[in-house]
């Protein structure tokens, strides 16, 4: 990375990796980021290979690990343990598919609905609204 990104305050660490100072000490209770040494007298300093790492744990909750499955794939992350990687990103899938299942389901639901509210001549009770109330 830049060497921009070496020495950083935790300020401006939060600010490389695009998160508040409040989620890098978050990550460091929870072990995801180890917190540096404080040289004597001085300030803790982060540097490009910590805001990478934020970024590596904020990209794998946007896939929907837990912080616990995130710890486990950052300890496989020298990349020669793709099996067990797939094995934790498995249930992950799973959980994606049935998700996009019942968003189709809701998607046709309120389509049909819309289009009969449409089509409705407004002397009878609303067809979605009817359909809300278990009608």
């Amino acid at each position: 990375m830049e060497s921009h990104l070496e020495n950083l305050t935790i300020g401006a660490f939060a600010k490389a990796a695009g998160v508040h100072v409040e989620t890098i000490r978050f990550y460091q209770r929870k072990s995801l980021l180890v917190e540096p040494k404080r040289p004597y007298g001085s300030i803790r300093r982060y540097g490009a290979a910590d805001v990478a790492r934020v970024k590596f744990v904020k990209a794998a909750q946007r896939l929907g690990f837990s912080l616990d499955e995130i710890g486990e794939l950052l300890r496989l992350e020298d990349g020669t343990h793709c099996s067990e990687a797939a094995g934790l990103a498995t249930p992950r899938l799973a959980d994606v598919r049935a998700r996009l299942d019942d968003l189709m389901r809701m998607e046709q639901v309120l389509s049909k609905l819309v289009n009969e509210c449409s089509a409705h001549d407004g002397h009878v009770s609303c067809p979605l609204i009817d359909a809300l109330h278990g009608g």
